[in-house]
């Protein structure tokens, strides 16, 4: 199993970006993605998930409204849109399948830095 995010960066508060998620090794689309957060010195926060369909999706009510995940089966990726970006935001993000938390530990996953 290879999950393999980018996208992160420095943004400036307000400001937007999208991440991606790259699966392989598995069959992406027998299962519910979702993305997952770590704020430094912080335990992993769940964020949202999107259901195999894709009709389904959940978010955290920090994040409600101004986060979208979405996917793409054809690609094997999962994306979590991010707008309206504030300070709490910055953590090194994951996706993982359904709610397995300890994918998480598989790849390095992707920094935001959210600072003016």
């Amino acid at each position: 199993v290879q999950l393999v995010e980018s996208g992160g960066g420095l943004v400036q508060p307000g400001g937007s970006l999208r991440l991606s998620c790259a699966a392989s090794g598995f069959i992406f689309t027998e299962h519910d993605m979702t993305w997952v957060r770590q704020a430094p010195r912080g335990g992993l926060e769940w964020i949202a998930t999107i259901n195999t369909s894709g009709f389904t999706i959940t978010y955290a009510d920090s994040v409600k409204g101004r986060f979208a995940i979405s996917r793409d089966d054809a690609k094997n990726t999962v994306y979590l849109q991010m707008n309206s970006l504030k300070p709490e935001d910055a953590a090194v993000y994951h996706c993982i399948r359904d709610h397995d938390y300890s994918d998480s530990a598989r790849d390095p996953g992707t920094e935001v830095t959210v600072s003016s």
